[in-house]
């Protein structure tokens, strides 16, 4: 595809971590972008109505949404389904109204099942109970599955969705009321070694198993989907592989030079046992990362010390 037959693309969220790695792959592509020149309230339908009016997309990406680890999750149950439900249906409704070609919505794997067999298969969806720490944002998360699959079915929409596992890397959040694991365990390292410390106290058991993937490889995966996936049945990205919230501090305490001791507050939630997600659907379609998970906290904890080193 010629640079000038690709769509005008609108990356909702384009200023967060995923949506800024979406806009450095597609501006690699050559994908002409347009975005808004000042910040707009996302959760103001008329807002949102007017935004697309004004950029006329052709292609939108849904990578704006309200994020965090267990302690938001619990502290702020609230927010976290209000601004998700109203984010994602302004956009994919305006989407619609807009006639947009194409639109992917960015979901989370804690849509699943808190007990589902693993690897995690995108069937599962819908077939148990789910993780109570994080339910208002999964169940919302949920909504924007089933309405994209909606209007494909009622309005002949080409919208799919994507579910990562756990995404790491620039433009993380690293405030430690509402950060994700990978951030969380970067800065409180970070800090204990800077601070002399003989340990640092991590929550929970570190038992857990997760899967991570660096937010390059998601956006560069989500791009791959767009050329290449016409279906409203949901794909899962992610590495692949897992490791315990034990070795993942571990290989970050390596990687920061943290000489320490590691103690895990297993009074504190762990969340869900274990989440492998089963890739197979997107490598059949011959999609693979590339960035394995020490290279890439390598350089998570590099961007950190270059935007945040001195917290």
């Amino acid at each position: 595809m010629k640079n000038h037959d690709r769509p005008l693309t609108y990356v909702a969220g384009h200023t967060g971590m995923v949506g800024s790695a979406l806009c450095r792959r597609l501006k690699q592509a050559g994908y002409p972008l347009t975005l808004p020149q000042a910040r707009v309230e996302l959760t103001d339908q008329t807002a949102v109505f007017n935004l697309f009016e004004r950029l006329k997309p052709e292609w939108v990406f849904v990578a704006a949404a309200r994020v965090g680890g267990i302690y938001a999750n619990s502290t702020y149950p609230a927010e976290f389904i209000y601004s998700n439900l109203a984010v994602q249906t302004n956009l994919i409704h305006a989407a619609y109204r807009n006639g947009v070609k194409k639109l992917l919505f960015l979901g989370s794997s804690c849509i699943y099942p808190r007990d589902a067999s693993q690897p995690i298969k995108e069937e599962y969806i819908l077939s148990g109970y789910l993780e109570p720490t994080n339910l208002p944002y999964a169940v919302a998360k949920i909504a924007g599955i089933i309405m994209a699959q909606a209007y494909n079915k009622q309005y002949g929409t080409n919208f799919l969705s994507v579910m990562p596992c756990n995404l790491y890397g620039p433009n993380d959040n690293f405030d430690l009321k509402d950060s994700h694991v990978v951030p969380a365990l970067i800065r409180k390292i970070h800090e204990s070694k800077e601070a002399g410390r003989d340990c640092v106290e991590l929550w929970g058991t570190g038992n857990p198993l997760r899967e991570f993937l660096h937010v390059d490889d998601c956006a560069d995966a989500c791009v791959f989907l767009m050329e290449t996936y016409n279906s409203g049945e949901l794909v899962n990205v992610g590495s692949g592989t897992e490791v315990s919230i034990r070795g993942l501090a571990k290989l970050i305490q390596e990687i920061v030079g943290f000489q320490g001791g590691l103690v895990f507050d297993s009074s504190m939630p762990d969340g869900t046992p274990r989440k492998l997600l089963d890739i197979s659907r997107l490598t059949a379609l011959g999609w693979y990362p590339k960035i394995s998970l020490r290279e890439g906290l390598k350089s998570a904890y590099q961007w950190f010390l270059d935007n945040h080193g001195d917290v």
